[in-house]
């Protein structure tokens, strides 16, 4: 073990236009897409022919023919074919996942530089074979002799071509994300308003990030596409107020598709490195990855006691907090992901409760509330999208743009996923 680590600068990033699924990407594929952001981050830093120490990145929805899916987008992106990749997978936290390992092998001095990322898209999104049907194919594939391969087809049936869609609910409690979140609004007693409010906010401050140019140096075209296309900059409280609730479809629902995100399509990637590979190719950090926490939480309430599935935020950021020595008011910017308006609005109730704080957290006080006005500067992903995998890098790279044009301060990233689990870390400068 190094005796020192070493300070992990973030470089900058670059991505694709999020898409509405279905749309602009429709026949696009992950690995197309995620050669394009990595391709643009490798040509915005002249890295073409560069040997890297690693480049990580993965997706959610995944067909079975990209088992290697970042290592053969790292061939196609103008990287030295030299350069080792590798595939996660941790749902939404995807892409925030791979900017810590990075960030953990350039802290040890293992590597000098590398590239996280993610992609996904719901467009393009595996179709399984039923059961029975996989089993046909199976069998056929195993034959030795003519005779052998046809037999097991003679075994099919018509209700056997259906094929399995990719799954939208918790295996373990059937629900989904959203069904999940619209159970924590109530439990936090989350106004349909504030929802709205916060929805419309994200909107906005998006649309605006658009026309000052905020985001012109970080998103390159694709597919036609130039820019986000899930923003509504014409969105008021009035027209999200109008919205029919989607997961709870009574006069209880609270969540519609207004104040959630929508599917998405999309790629992003994020360049890491130590200062002195920084330093020998002219390039100057535009913030520091300095601490990172991951939790989850009981949402099935196998342990006795169930927990809404998105909260593992609420326990991953003040164990960040505690290493880092600051409080949670101590932040510039907070980049919280707009997984739903209410799954951010709950995180920050449950920080400002003295009981969740007390039996929940362990914590002799709570943790408070925050200046509403640093969160999410630049829009989130109620309007910008959410590609699951992808988001990470995006937020990763939004922050750190952001922090940069400060010329200083520090930043919180707070990142729930499907499963119970949270992502969190701090971006300084």
């Amino acid at each position: 073990m190094v005796d020192v680590l070493r300070p992990v600068a973030i470089i900058g990033s670059a991505r694709i236009p999020f898409a509405r699924s279905n749309g602009a990407y429709v026949d696009a594929g992950n690995k197309d897409m995620l050669t394009a952001a990595l391709t643009a981050l490798v040509d915005k830093f002249v890295l073409r022919g560069e040997t890297l120490g690693e480049v990580a990145a993965g997706a959610v929805l995944k067909h079975s023919r990209d088992w290697n899916l970042t290592r053969e987008a790292v061939q196609g992106s103008g990287l030295d074919p030299h350069t080792p990749a590798y595939d996660v997978q941790r749902a939404c936290g995807t892409s925030l996942t791979t900017a810590v390992q990075i960030a953990h092998r350039i802290a040890l001095g293992e590597i000098s530089a590398g590239i996280a990322g993610g992609v996904d898209t719901v467009s393009d999104a595996p179709i399984a074979l039923g059961a029975k049907l996989r089993r046909i194919v199976l069998d056929s594939a195993r034959g030795k002799t003519l005779s052998a391969r046809l037999a097991p087809w003679l075994r099919v049936r018509p209700r056997d071509l259906k094929p399995s869609a990719p799954a939208v609910s918790e295996p373990r409690t059937g629900l989904s994300m959203g069904e999940h979140c619209e159970s924590m609004a109530k439990e936090w007693h989350v106004a349909r308003a504030d929802q709205d409010a916060l929805a419309y906010q994200s909107h906005s401050k998006a649309a605006g990030a658009w026309r000052e140019g905020f985001y012109s140096d970080l998103v390159v075209p694709f597919a036609g596409l130039t820019s986000d296309n899930n923003i509504r900059a014409d969105t008021s409280p009035e027209k999200l107020a109008a919205l029919k609730p989607v997961y709870d479809r009574s006069a209880a629902g609270t969540l519609t598709a207004g104040n959630s995100t929508p599917l998405t399509d999309g790629a992003a990637c994020v360049l890491l490195a130590s200062e002195e590979w920084a330093r020998a190719r002219g390039f100057s950090a535009q913030a520091y990855l300095t601490h990172s926490a991951v939790a989850a939480v009981d949402y099935a309430g196998l342990a006795g006691t169930r927990e809404g599935m998105l909260m593992a935020p609420t326990y991953a950021v003040p164990a960040m907090l505690d290493r880092a020595r600051v409080a949670l008011q101590d932040f510039d910017i907070y980049e919280i992901h707009e997984a739903f308006a209410a799954q951010v609005l709950c995180t920050l109730k449950a920080w400002e409760s003295e009981d969740y704080c007390r039996t929940r957290l362990r914590r002799s006080a709570p943790l408070g509330s925050i200046d509403r006005s640093k969160l999410n500067p630049r829009g989130g992903s109620v309007a910008l999208g959410h590609p699951f995998a992808a988001t990470g890098a995006r937020i990763v790279g939004t922050l750190a743009k952001q922090l940069e044009q400060r010329g200083s301060g520090r930043g919180l990233i707070s990142i729930c996923t499907a499963g119970g689990m949270g992502v969190t870390a701090i971006l300084e400068r």
